[in-house]
């Protein structure tokens, strides 16, 4: 007795379903530029690492007799790998096979394969190319009848983002559910020309009366811009190596912590040039990419989502080793001001660092909220209060250092007040309920009115203003904890990310992680 017969059996259907869609669906996935998924998973992970899982699941035809004549896979694979050595679970999607769309095994591999992740506490990246799990009109005539919509899966999805690190990697054309499993991910990335998203493609689209190009519907600069996406790369090779860059500062879960590395950088380094990168002229911007680059470990800063709410700046970064999130101004586009796309920029990242358990590094300009018609049609107001509240829900070691400017509300969501202030402040800090420079005139409006030489007494008061904005005015009075040479910061933080390592403590459950 053998089961030879049936062994032989299965290495037939293993070696078929390796034929994804075929030689000429191949052949056209490669024309547009594309890889197909196993050369992704080849790309991805260790060399020989991947284990598939459902790996013959598909449609199989048979002939009269009940032998098996040929077979179609899902066109879903799913299983675990390795990134330098590192265990994580994949999915992905295979376009050669009826364009990603949904078949009678897809919905419920996707399911497994968070499960899969969700439960065995390992990060996630999702491959996603077509519409990713949704139906189509052939599959309801297939099935004789339609059905009130539901989104397969979705529970997993949403319990992933609060116990897992999620990617989420646009390779091809990405429509309706599969567009929302990318969105829904703690990082996203596309491929510039070749990859769009959207909620309904072109031909849908046409319907409501515009003729639009895939590229013009959902392109990488337009999904950008609008922050529905956080990156764009070249290839698909660069895409994936920023998703290994950043889950290298994360865990494997909540239940772990995010590791330390040696980055052979002085914790102790100091750069005179700092001294002077702040002009005196406040009406001049900076380069806060050049304070981060100094005062984090060389070559360490990875940063996030830079098309979208530009004002302000997030990355991840080391300090002596040590992950940390970096949240910062950036004093070249408006001046540091909080709009309602960096308002939501930061209430997202925020989430992300309190999830992990990643202790916060903010370096502060912040003139405060951006004001004017379009601020207050954009709803800048109820989206800064909810980054306000992000901040103040935050439990995980916070350090801030105040660059220059620190007005109004969005000034003093610098750091939850209420906490210990592990709070620095270089020389050129500026602070306050309102900026002083033009607020002279409203103040003593009537009094310069009367006073036989107007502009000599506003000068006098404007240079008493002036000396009581000294930073150091503030620090005599501890209400600002600590002025530092700009020289000294990255040993100051250094200090603080040491300090900060052993309250790291890991999580049973995180708290709500708002996508």
């Amino acid at each position: 007795m053998s089961w030879k017969d049936e062994i032989e059996q299965l290495r037939k259907r293993q070696a078929l379903a390796k034929g994804m869609g075929g030689p000429e669906k191949l052949t056209r996935q490669r024309e547009a530029g594309r890889l197909n998924v196993r050369e992704r998973l080849d790309l991805l992970l260790d060399s020989g690492s991947f284990r598939e899982v459902g790996s013959i699941t598909g449609r199989a035809e048979y002939d009269d007799e009940g032998n098996l004549i040929d077979f179609t896979p899902a066109n879903c694979l799913f299983g675990r790998g390795e990134i330098d050595g590192r265990t994580i679970a994949v999915v992905a999607d295979d376009f050669t096979v009826r364009g990603g769309a949904a078949d009678a095994a897809i919905i419920e591999k996707q399911i497994q394969a968070e499960k899969m992740a969700g439960e065995l506490r390992l990060p996630l990246i999702r491959l996603i190319e077509g519409t990713g799990g949704g139906g189509s009109v052939k599959s309801i005539l297939d099935m004789g009848a339609t059905y009130i919509p539901f989104n397969p899966g979705w529970d997993q999805v949403v319990a992933n983002l609060e116990r897992v690190p999620v990617v989420s990697l646009l390779l091809g054309p990405v429509a309706g559910l599969g567009a929302a499993r990318a969105v829904s991910s703690h990082y996203s990335v596309m491929v510039k020309g070749s990859s769009q998203m959207f909620i309904a493609g072109p031909p849908v689209v046409a319907g409501i009366g515009e003729q639009v190009t895939k590229e013009e519907l959902g392109g990488a600069d337009l999904q950008l811009a609008a922050g529905a996406v956080d990156d764009a790369y070249a290839s698909e090779a660069d895409a994936m190596a920023a998703a290994k860059w950043f889950l290298s500062y994360l865990p494997n879960s909540i239940h772990d912590l995010p590791p330390r590395r040696e980055t052979g950088d002085d914790p102790g380094r100091r750069d005179p040039a700092l001294s002077d990168i702040v002009p005196r002229d406040k009406r001049y911007a900076y380069d806060m990419h050049q304070i981060l680059r100094s005062v984090t470990d060389q070559g360490s800063l990875f940063e996030m989502g830079r098309n979208f709410g530009q004002s302000v700046i997030t990355a991840f970064a080391r300090l002596d080793g040590w992950p940390v999130a970096v949240l910062a101004s950036n004093p070249k586009v408006y001046g540091g001001g909080w709009t309602a796309e960096a308002a939501q920029k930061i209430t997202r990242f925020v989430d992300l660092a309190e999830t992990f358990r990643l202790p916060v590094v903010h370096l502060v300009d912040v003139p405060g909220f951006v004001i004017g018609t379009r601020a207050e049609r954009a709803g800048t107001l109820r989206h800064g209060a909810r980054a306000l509240s992000a901040i103040y829900q935050a439990s995980v070691p916070w350090c801030t250092i105040v660059i220059r400017k620190a007005f109004g509300v969005a000034g003093a969501a610098m750091m939850d007040h209420t906490r210990f202030r592990y709070r620095y402040a270089w020389p050129s800090g500026d602070w306050g309920s309102l900026p002083l420079e033009g607020g002279v005139e409203a103040a003593f409006k009537a009094a310069l009115a009367g006073s036989d030489d107007p502009e000599t007494m506003k000068a006098d008061l404007n240079r008493q203003m002036k000396s009581f904005s000294s930073p150091f005015k503030t620090a005599e009075r501890f209400w600002a904890e600590e002025i530092i040479d700009p020289a000294e910061t990255r040993e100051k933080l250094t200090e603080f990310a040491s300090l900060a390592a052993p309250l790291r403590e890991p999580r049973t459950k995180a708290p709500r992680y708002r996508p």
